[in-house]
C-alpha cells in the first residue's frame, strides 16, 4: 500500500489534516474509505475540480476505497458564496445535473464490474437520498441541537457576507447538510475520511465533530479530515479561467481543443505545480520535464505532456489524438482535409477568426480576409504579406494578391485556415444561419 500522505506531500498538495499522525497510520492500516463532495450547482464539473477528482483517484491507486458523493440534496442550497446569495436551481435542473455529475466522475474511478467488486472499488453516492428523506423537525432537533450559532457566526464566509447584503437562513443551514454527509456515511459505509479543497477546511471539521456528538467515534473509530491546496496562477488570474470563460470537462460547453489549449498554454511559472497536482506521472519523470522547461522552454515539452494526458483522461485517446492532429494541421504540419468537421470548427474557434455570410462564387478577397482576422494590420499589409510569400490559405502558398475565394477552397463547406508565416493562424467561419 502506498504511503498516499508523501505522495500528496510533494506534489504539493498537502494543506491541512487533523491529526496526521493518526492519519497516516490509519492509512498505513487501511484500506480506509475516503470522500468528496460534489455539488450539482452547474451542468458539468469544471477543471477546477480536478485537484479534487484526481485526489481521489490517487487514493484508490494508493489502495483505499474511494467515495464520489454528488449533491442531490446540498445541491438545492448550494455551500455559501462569499460575496453574494446563490441563485437556487429547480428539483429538475439539479436531479440533471446529478446524473451529469455522476457520469462525468465515472471516468476517473475503477468501479466495481457487474457481479464482482474489491474492496477498493469506488461507490457513488447521492446525499439526496437521505437528506431530502429528512423532515425539518428531524434535522432540528437530531443535527440542529449539535450546532452553536456562535460558532457558526464566526465562519469567514459567514462573516463577510454578515458585513455586506447579509445572508439567507438557507445557506447559513448549509453546513448542518455537509456535516450530516459524513455522518450517513460514516454509519452506511465506515467512511473516516473528507478530503477537500482547503476552503472546506470548516465544512470538513464540523462534519467531524458531527460524527463525535452522535456515533462517539463507533463502531468504526476515528474520523479524519485532509484539505488540499487551492491553486493560483503565477499571473494573479484565476486558475481555470479564460478569456472566453470557464473551463468545463463537457466537451459541449469546453471543446477537447479548447481544453488541451488551456492546459498547453499553461505559462513555464506554473506548468512544474500543475504536473504536480494533475499528472500521474512519477516524480522522475515531472522533474525530468521540469528539468527540460528551465533548458529549452520554447519546446514546451512539459505542457504537451500534460496537455496530451489531460485530454485523453478527460475526453479519451481519440479526441485527444484528432486535437493534437488539428494542431499541427493549423500550423501546415499535416492534412487540413482529413480533420472531421467538428474538431476544426473548434480549433478555428480558439484562433482569431471572423465570420461570412451568403454565397461564395464571387468570393471575398483573400487580401480583406486576411485583414479581417487581424493577421495582418490592414489590406496593404495583407497585399505585402503575399507578395513577399508569407500568406497561406489551407495551408497553400497564395501567390497572387487578387486571389478570392470560391466554393472548392471551402473545407467541409464552410471553414478556411489562413496562415501568415509559420506561426499566426486564423480562420473564416462561413455563416449557413
Amino acid at each position: 500500500m502506498t504511503d498516499i500522505i508523501d505522495e500528496l506531500e510533494w506534489r504539493g498538495l498537502l494543506a491541512q489534516t487533523t491529526d496526521l499522525d493518526e492519519l497516516r497510520k490509519a492509512l498505513a492500516d487501511g484500506p480506509v474509505t475516503v470522500y468528496c463532495g460534489f455539488d450539482p450547482t452547474a451542468g458539468s464539473l469544471h477543471v477546477g475540480h480536478l485537484t479534487q477528482i484526481l485526489s481521489l483517484a490517487r487514493f484508490q491507486r494508493a489502495g483505499h476505497r474511494p467515495i464520489a458523493l454528488v449533491g442531490g440534496g446540498t445541491g438545492l442550497i448550494g455551500d455559501p458564496k462569499p460575496s453574494a446569495e446563490r441563485a437556487l436551481n429547480s428539483v429538475e435542473t439539479v436531479e440533471e445535473w446529478v446524473g451529469t455529475l455522476g457520469r462525468q466522475l465515472s471516468a476517473f474511478l475503477r468501479f466495481a464490474p457487474e457481479g464482482a467488486g474489491a474492496a477498493t472499488d469506488a461507490l457513488m453516492v447521492d446525499n439526496g437520498e437521505w437528506l431530502r428523506a429528512m423532515s425539518a423537525v428531524d434535522l432540528l432537533r437530531d443535527v440542529g441541537k449539535h450546532f452553536s450559532v456562535n460558532q457558526m457566526l464566526a465562519r469567514e464566509t459567514v462573516r463577510s457576507r454578515l458585513d455586506g447584503e447579509g445572508m439567507s437562513y438557507t445557506e447559513f443551514s448549509y453546513v448542518l447538510l455537509q456535516s450530516y454527509d459524513y455522518v450517513e456515511l460514516y454509519r452506511r459505509h465506515g467512511t473516516t475520511l473528507q478530503i477537500g479543497g482547503s476552503d472546506q477546511w470548516g465544512n470538513i471539521t464540523a462534519g467531524l465533530d458531527l460524527i463525535r456528538r452522535m456515533e462517539g467515534n463507533e463502531p468504526h473509530g476515528p474520523a479524519h479530515g485532509l484539505t488540499t491546496n487551492l491553486l493560483t496562477k503565477a499571473d494573479g488570474s484565476k486558475f481555470g479561467k479564460t478569456e472566453s470563460g470557464t473551463v468545463w470537462l463537457d466537451p459541449g460547453l469546453t471543446s477537447p481543443y479548447a481544453f488541451y489549449q488551456f492546459w498547453f498554454n499553461a505559462d513555464d511559472r506554473d506548468v512544474a505545480r500543475y504536473l504536480r497536482v494533475f499528472s500521474f506521472r512519477s516524480r522522475e519523470e515531472i522533474e525530468d520535464l521540469e528539468h527540460h522547461t528551465e533548458e529549452r522552454p520554447a519546446a514546451r515539452a512539459a505542457q504537451r505532456a500534460l496537455a496530451e494526458e489531460l485530454t485523453t483522461l478527460v475526453h479519451g485517446e481519440e479526441e485527444c489524438r484528432k486535437v493534437i492532429d488539428a494542431s499541427r494541421a493549423l500550423f501546415g504540419q499535416g492534412d487540413l482535409a482529413a480533420l472531421d468537421a467538428r474538431t476544426l470548427g473548434a480549433a478555428l474557434a480558439e484562433v482569431p477568426h471572423t465570420t461570412a455570410t451568403g454565397p461564395v462564387e464571387d468570393g471575398p478577397a483573400v487580401v480583406d480576409l486576411l485583414a479581417e482576422t487581424g493577421l495582418v494590420p490592414s489590406k496593404s499589409g495583407a497585399r505585402r504579406t503575399i507578395q513577399e510569400g508569407g500568406a497561406y490559405l489551407n495551408n497553400t502558398k497564395v501567390a497572387d494578391v487578387d486571389a478570392r475565394i470560391g466554393p472548392d477552397d471551402l473545407l467541409h463547406g464552410r471553414y478556411l485556415v489562413l496562415r501568415r508565416g509559420k506561426r499566426s493562424v486564423g480562420g473564416v467561419i462561413l455563416d449557413r444561419g
